[in-house]
């Protein structure tokens, strides 16, 4: 497949700012792998509450220097800080939480998306990679009330990531309700994928020029503001 140009978006950790922007204070969430992991330096001095799967509530923002503990990281197995009130719990009472619908928002990164919110995240067969394995995944998919996804809008080489049929293993089948890219802020409807926000700089057709299925253009788009 011939190299597309890649559209010049915003950063991995303005991403994770935009989403952050989302999250409403007085909920738990849960971040995924990737850009979803950068999130926890967005959110200081607000009332959200992160879980992390390993067995850990209310942690901080990714920790440095002398702040670094193995012990306590994220999905990403980055180290952590622990905030005030950081509480400590086994893997099975982790999942407790996740199966049992206490997760108001979960946030994945994608290989994968669709206009229908079906979306691929673990497994990528066209580089024979396979990125270790499905994890808790299906669980926080099936038991997040919301579920957002966190990535960059094009492959590396400019190959669409928003498809109209995934192509990888699919993690969740019709959960994502919003997509959040390096171009675009997008939310997954009955009829198809409705884009509400633009980088500074992108236009609703550039960001169709890099989408598979078609847009439904918001009649109040506007610029993403942070």
């Amino acid at each position: 497949m011939a190299e597309k140009t890649k559209l010049k978006g915003l950063s991995r950790e303005l991403i994770a700012l935009r989403v952050a922007s989302e999250l409403e204070d007085g909920t738990y969430v849960n971040l995924g792998i990737g850009i979803p992991t950068l999130i926890s330096d967005w959110i200081e001095g607000r009332d959200i509450v992160l879980q992390s799967e390993i067995g850990m509530l209310k942690t901080g923002p990714l920790a440095t220097g002398d702040d670094v503990d193995q012990d306590l990281i994220n999905a990403s197995c980055q180290p952590v800080t622990a905030l005030e009130g950081t509480s400590y719990f086994d893997i099975a009472e982790s999942f407790g939480m996740i199966r049992g619908q206490h997760i108001d928002v979960a946030v994945m990164g994608a290989l994968q998306i669709n206009d229908k919110g079906d979306y691929a995240g673990w497994s990528n067969p066209a580089r024979g990679l396979f990125v270790g394995n499905i994890g808790g995944s299906m669980d926080l998919c099936a038991g997040a009330k919301k579920l957002y996804i966190a990535m960059e809008h094009t492959t590396r080489d400019g190959q669409y990531k928003v498809v109209k049929e995934l192509s990888y293993p699919a993690t969740a089948l019709g959960m994502v309700s919003m997509l959040f890219t390096d171009l675009a802020v997008m939310e997954i409807t009955p009829k198809g994928l409705l884009l509400h926000e633009v980088a500074p700089g992108i236009s609703a057709e550039d960001v169709q020029s890099v989408t598979e299925p078609k847009l439904i253009i918001s009649k109040d788009l506007q610029e993403m503001q942070f």
